[in-house]
């Protein structure tokens, strides 16, 4: 794994977002429904004539969006516009991808552009494709907004390159929404809330199926792809940290292991976290969750094997912690899937 080093990682106060990119397109969808495009810019603290923005910032921008436009549907009006954007050569390979496996690399190498607030990781099993998201910098009480946006954004996608709406199945880290009827007319109606992971999944069919003529011809197409997959974007602190400890979930990994990989001092990586409202121990625990998650559900594996491939001693460690991490049991959880 390549070792970035601090000018190569962000967080959420790290200016990043281009005033052109996510913030216009914000301005210019107020402007096109007839909102208060005056109320995007309330209770944010910029310099003068500033035009690269944080995360934290671009974040506000969304809440004060889904305000101005005061409707239950605000979040998925704004994601059905998010993609492929303006936002440089990962949107101009985007509008051009060829089929969804080919969309999902380019949202996960280009994230700080395409995807500042939320990290897309996607696993692909021989049945089903699970498309998920970790935050790349702390949401709060917007994680919500978010996330329905980037689920939104997603499914318009996919309908504008393949021609018709792939069927999805949306799952939610949260209890049942209060206004299902939105989540359907824009995400579909195989809904699932109470989930572990705010994820989207799909039959691994159509990871390859082809999608309809690269806007720009065969030829100019491939090259925008092929141009953006060369690029060598910036990571989140916190997805860079995710994708270590995942890489490294079968060993003991300890804080000070990590804070080198990113050339920090412990204290410097600890206030790093901390700034982002979250601990080494908390993103530890996140990634075990889901590679448990992955080896229930894809593999069949019960307790024991699962417990041997994180590293506990016994099985019954295994579930309290599994129970710590998730607030259930894997016996629970199996039976909520089974449901």
């Amino acid at each position: 794994m390549q070792q970035p080093g601090m000018a190569e990682l962000y967080d959420g106060h790290t200016p990043l977002v281009a005033i052109t990119h996510q913030p216009a397109l914000l301005a210019a969808l107020l402007a096109e429904r007839d909102a208060d495009a005056s109320q995007l810019w309330t209770g944010l603290e910029r310099s003068s004539g500033a035009d690269v923005l944080s995360p934290r910032q671009l974040l506000r921008l969304l809440a004060n969006a889904e305000q101005a436009l005061g409707s239950p549907d605000a979040a998925f009006v704004l994601g059905a516009s998010w993609w492929p954007g303006h936002y440089g050569a990962a949107s101009h390979a985007l509008r051009n991808a060829r089929c969804l496996r080919e969309a999902l690399e380019l949202l996960v190498r280009h994230a700080a552009r395409l995807s500042p607030l939320l990290v897309p990781h996607w696993v692909e099993t021989p049945d089903e494709v699970v498309l998920y998201w970790t935050e790349a910098c702390q949401l709060g009480a917007h994680r919500r907004l978010a996330v329905e946006v980037q689920m939104a954004a997603t499914v318009a996608l996919c309908r504008w390159r393949a021609g018709s709406a792939l069927p999805w199945h949306c799952c939610f880290n949260r209890t049942a929404s209060p206004h299902p009827e939105q989540l359907q007319v824009h995400l579909g109606s195989a809904l699932q809330f109470g989930c572990q992971l705010d994820a989207l999944l799909i039959d691994a069919c159509w990871l390859d199926a082809p999608w309809l003529p690269p806007p720009d011809g065969t030829a100019g197409g491939r090259a925008a792809v092929a141009a953006a997959m060369a690029e060598q974007p910036p990571q989140p602190l916190l997805g860079a940290l995710y994708a270590l400890l995942l890489d490294r979930v079968r060993v003991p990994v300890a804080l000070e292991d990590c804070a080198a990989h990113f050339a920090m001092s412990a204290a410097t990586f600890k206030r790093r976290l901390a700034a982002e409202g979250t601990h080494f121990q908390a993103e530890l625990d996140q990634v075990r969750s889901h590679v448990a998650l992955h080896l229930f559900r894809h593999r069949g594996w019960d307790n024991d094997a699962v417990a041997r491939h994180l590293g506990f001693h016994d099985a019954a460690n295994f579930r309290r912690s599994f129970k710590r991490w998730t607030g259930l049991t894997p016996s629970l959880l199996r039976q909520a899937w089974s449901s």
